[in-house]
């Protein structure tokens, strides 16, 4: 795919999508996010594109993670100093709820940069009250939570990409 080709010609682009200024963009961003899936489904920990002068890393957390092993863990009840009695006994990873990104952008956690966060980690949210901005496209989108709950943490940070899907703060319901 070369820099001069239409947006209309882009493999998967939709005639919708190439209609307005920002076209080629949106569709450019729907491209990244659908390579990010093909990546996240595959045994690949990389994936780099190049088309002409433009190039494109994709690369899996784990890829980007040192490559230490991790301290083993002995099974049975929680020793002291371990992970699992570090936590109260529960595994230091739990799937808790989150709000994620519903697009690809830059994540921001307060309406301007001095003021303050949205939502911060230990307080409450409620469904349809605004945790955040995603920039996209010079656009500034307001994020809602679809969950009520006391904030556990906020995942993202201000500032920086997040991918749609993406978690954005973790909740606990009440």
């Amino acid at each position: 795919m070369s820099g001069e080709q239409e947006a209309g010609s882009m493999p998967g682009a939709a005639p919708s999508e190439t209609t307005g200024p920002g076209a080629v963009d949106q569709s450019l961003l729907g491209l990244v996010d659908r390579l990010a899936m093909l990546l996240d489904r595959s045994e690949l920990t990389e994936l780099e594109i190049q088309a002409g002068e433009t190039g494109l890393v994709l690369r899996k957390a784990a890829a980007l993670r040192p490559t230490t092993s991790p301290a083993p863990v002995a099974a049975g009840p929680s020793q002291p100093g371990s992970a699992a009695s570090a936590a109260g006994g529960a595994p230091s990873e739990v799937a808790r709820p989150s709000v994620k990104a519903p697009l690809t952008g830059i994540f921001y956690t307060s309406p301007s940069p001095g003021s303050a966060d949205y939502v911060h980690a230990g307080g409450e949210v409620a469904v349809g009250q605004v945790i955040g901005l995603i920039e996209a496209m010079k656009l500034f989108n307001e994020i809602k939570s679809d969950l009520a709950g006391r904030v556990v943490r906020v995942v993202a940070e201000s500032g920086q990409l997040v991918k749609a899907r993406q978690p954005l703060i973790e909740v606990e319901p009440l």
